[in-house]
């Protein structure tokens, strides 16, 4: 495992204008490098999002055709950075579109691909009503993505909120949690760095959360504040809510001495559940059993 090093978060608003938010995306890269940074992480659906009657719309190819794919494969080998796309919309051969990170290496190889598992199907009241599975199809593995600086937690966004995922990336030995997402402005101000702060606390890792900010073609806010945070819980790097990128030094052994003070990844126990076997929780074991 490397020693100290620093990672930026991307922080930009998309439009529908793919070729666009590759420019605007690949500078902002461009300057998280010069400022030092080995891993560069942007947002969800960084190159292209709208919202088309009330359902969000990522700008979507094969993956053999996205142009973001070899965009960025030769701007990390230029700048040799690790860069993680936080999500792409990608087209299977079956027409559906998975929600999927990329992690590029220094020499600009895809070393690892993440389908976004949980779909943000959710009713905010005030006509806030959002149904990405009616455009989206769900992913169904965790990944953890090896780096020179530890295992590298992928998830995407509303998959901030299930911490059974983050738990079993930290078990399988990931010591940093990527959270590239495009979090709704209300949303965010009750509840992004609340989450992400326990996440980090939770697991003993460092969590890397870039986040698009402002308003998307078509309605629909983004909350911005692009977070990295330590494995203690404290906030090193925050974006605001404009364009930009923020850099943070991460020192991999911060990781092993915040779970030495707490080891709560080494006391997990079998709950047992007195009551309805059908509905266990996810480390659950029914006490009929």
């Amino acid at each position: 495992m490397s020693d100290t090093y620093k990672a930026a978060c991307v922080q930009n608003c998309a439009t529908a204008d793919v070729a666009q938010n590759i420019a605007v995306t690949l500078e902002l890269t461009r300057e998280a490098a010069a400022a030092g940074a080995s891993l560069i992480c942007l947002p969800e659906y960084f190159s292209g999002l709208e919202t088309i009657d009330g359902l969000l719309h990522p700008a979507a190819f094969p993956e053999g055709d996205h142009p973001v794919l070899p965009a960025f494969s030769e701007e990390a080998k230029k700048l040799g950075a690790w860069i993680l796309l936080g999500s792409l919309g990608v087209k299977s051969d079956d027409g559906r579109i998975f929600n999927r990170s990329y992690l590029l290496d220094a020499s600009g190889t895809v070393t690892a691909r993440y389908d976004k598992i949980h779909m943000f199907d959710v009713n905010l009241g005030a006509g806030k009503v959002y149904r990405e599975s009616a455009t989206i199809a769900p992913g169904s593995e965790a990944v953890i993505a090896q780096t020179p600086w530890g295992g590298l937690g992928l998830s995407i966004c509303y998959d901030l909120r299930f911490a059974p995922l983050y738990r079993t990336l930290a078990q399988a030995g990931a010591s940093m949690l990527a959270v590239p997402a495009a979090f709704t402005k209300m949303t965010g101000q009750a509840h992004w760095h609340i989450l992400n702060r326990a996440r980090a606390i939770e697991h003993g890792c460092f969590v890397i959360a870039p986040c698009q900010y402002g308003t998307l073609v078509g309605g629909g806010e983004c909350y911005g504040h692009s977070l990295i945070i330590d494995p203690w819980g404290e906030v090193l790097a925050d974006g605001g809510e404009g364009p930009g990128v923020v850099v943070a030094d991460i020192d991999p052994q911060a990781v092993s001495r915040a779970r030495g003070r707490i080891p709560a990844l080494e006391h997990d126990r079998m709950v047992l559940i007195k009551g309805d076997p059908k509905a266990p929780g996810p480390h659950a074991k029914n006490a009929a059993e």
